[in-house]
């Protein structure tokens, strides 16, 4: 079949783009299926590198008509952190309240057989939701972090656990509310364990000083602390670069933006830069000598990076875009305000998802806004999607459980092809009131439904999941 291509633009119309994309996508995924296929695990939360960056080949150009094939379907319970892929296991942790009405209830990491969804292990622990938002009580947020024969997991209430791969024993675990006393952020705990050389880096939000803290990953024992935590830990992935000669690791919590050293702790550089409601969810974004942080309620902030010591200097802030009417966000005059979608940086442009779910193209050097366009996810307060590029197209996975191929420019976006994945399951929480267990929410018109967990692209095939279900999705070529 031919994808079905519709060009997004500034003026917000679809109009039909250039047949010549066709046979030129084409030959370029010929070329690469010559070069000999390749196959890769996802380890960790945005695969290998944390860079949303999919590198297989064989993979198809196009979905079919009749729909991707699903190769299986395993239960699962409420949870939003998307599944890990590693040495033909799935790791996928989930949430079930015990006791009704309570938020009382049982965390699970469960692992999976790759090839069959047959379950080969499962560890659970108890714990209680009573202090996160019951709008968004639905389980755990943190992808698990594999690193040869361990897996790293992180609660939505505190608890990490180590655990060894083939069979789910624990290795070592910390509850950090009573070691560490960690203030337990109002949406859950949602920063994913980074593995760096023998170290494993959380974001605890303890104190004193150990918003972010390293561990001996093979033992547990602490190697080093840093940051005042001051407020809540926030809700962004911490994230190793190289830039200025030195290899740094980058924490975007509500105060600003810090750079560490990942071998010690010690700070390198830092920028103010609230994060208002403690909202710092999406990645920061590394490409060149920049890095690119936005946020729902801060707007968002271009730095450069100094190229011979790490070191980096603010270039520009948008924070003030938003227009409020009786203190509620109505619109937005420019700009960008990302809530989960990690944007893209490209050459000199900045792609990303606002807060009420349009897509929108940026002036890298300025932040000025060039083109937005609707229609790659709802528009919604809160709209979100997540990016992985794969070669010269990006697939992009929305809230409402759809796939879609797609490419940016400076001129608008176009997407190749779209098919539906997954049913959205959990409510956005948005305009909803408390009322029972499972259906907890006696919600309001701008309640919705949606999928919130990342998925994961490994060994040609997609996995998602949402609060019934995880499904392995066939993207090989050869399989169609």
């Amino acid at each position: 079949m031919q994808p079905s291509m519709l060009r997004y633009g500034p003026d917000r119309r679809r109009t039909h783009a250039p047949g010549l994309l066709v046979p030129a996508l084409a030959g370029l995924l010929t070329l690469a299926a010559a070069a000999g296929l390749s196959a890769k695990d996802w380890p960790q939360w945005r695969g290998e590198e944390r860079r949303g960056v999919w590198t297989e080949t064989g993979i198809l150009e196009a979905f079919p008509d009749t729909g991707l094939t699903v190769k299986w379907r395993a239960p699962v319970n409420g949870g939003y952190a998307g599944p890990a892929v590693a040495d033909g296991r799935v790791f996928v942790l989930d949430y079930v309240e015990t006791e009704p009405r309570t938020m009382d209830g049982t965390e699970r990491l469960l692992a999976l057989d790759e090839e069959t969804g047959e379950v080969l292990w499962s560890h659970e622990w108890t714990t209680t939701y009573r202090m996160l938002m019951f709008t968004y009580a639905i389980g755990p947020r943190a992808t698990p972090t594999v690193d040869g024969d361990r897996v790293y997991v992180t609660g939505s209430t505190g608890r990490i656990l180590c655990l060894e791969a083939a069979t789910g024993a624990v290795v070592w675990e910390k509850d950090t509310v009573a070691e560490y006393d960690t203030s337990i952020p109002i949406w859950g705990t949602s920063s994913a364990p980074l593995v760096d050389g023998d170290r494993v880096i959380f974001l605890v939000g303890g104190e004193p000083d150990a918003l972010v803290m390293a561990f001996d990953k093979h033992t547990g024992d602490e190697v080093w602390r840093a940051l005042e935590t001051r407020t809540e830990m926030g809700y962004n992935q911490p994230l190793i670069i190289e830039a200025g000669g030195a290899r740094q690791l980058i924490v975007w919590h509500p105060r600003g933006l810090s750079s560490l050293d990942p071998e010690t702790g010690e700070v390198y550089w830092e920028e103010p830069f609230e994060g208002r409601a403690n909202m710092t969810v999406a990645d920061a974004v590394h490409a060149g000598n920049r890095l690119f942080i936005s946020g729902f309620y801060s707007g968002s902030m271009m730095m450069r990076l100094a190229l011979d010591r790490p070191d980096a200097t603010a270039v520009w802030k948008d924070g003030s875009s938003r227009v409020l009417e009786n203190g509620i966000e109505v619109a937005e005059q420019t700009g960008l305000h990302s809530v989960m979608t990690t944007p893209l940086v490209v050459g000199d442009y900045i792609y990303g998802i606002g807060s009420h779910g349009q897509v929108r193209g940026l002036l890298a050097a300025t932040g000025e806004r060039v083109w937005e366009a609707e229609g790659l996810t709802n528009r919604n307060r809160w709209g979100s999607a997540y990016f992985v590029r794969h070669e010269d197209r990006y697939f992009v996975y929305n809230e409402n459980g759809d796939l879609v191929i797609a490419t940016f420019s400076p001129e608008g976006y176009v997407e190749l092809d779209r098919t539906h994945l997954i049913n959205p399951t959990s409510r956005s929480g948005y305009g909803g009131s408390r009322a029972g267990s499972r259906s907890r929410f006696r919600h309001g018109q701008s309640d919705r439904l949606v999928v919130w967990a990342h998925p994961a692209f490994a060994n040609r095939h997609v996995l998602v999941r949402n609060d019934e279900e995880i499904i392995r999705v066939s993207l090989d070529a050869s399989d169609y």
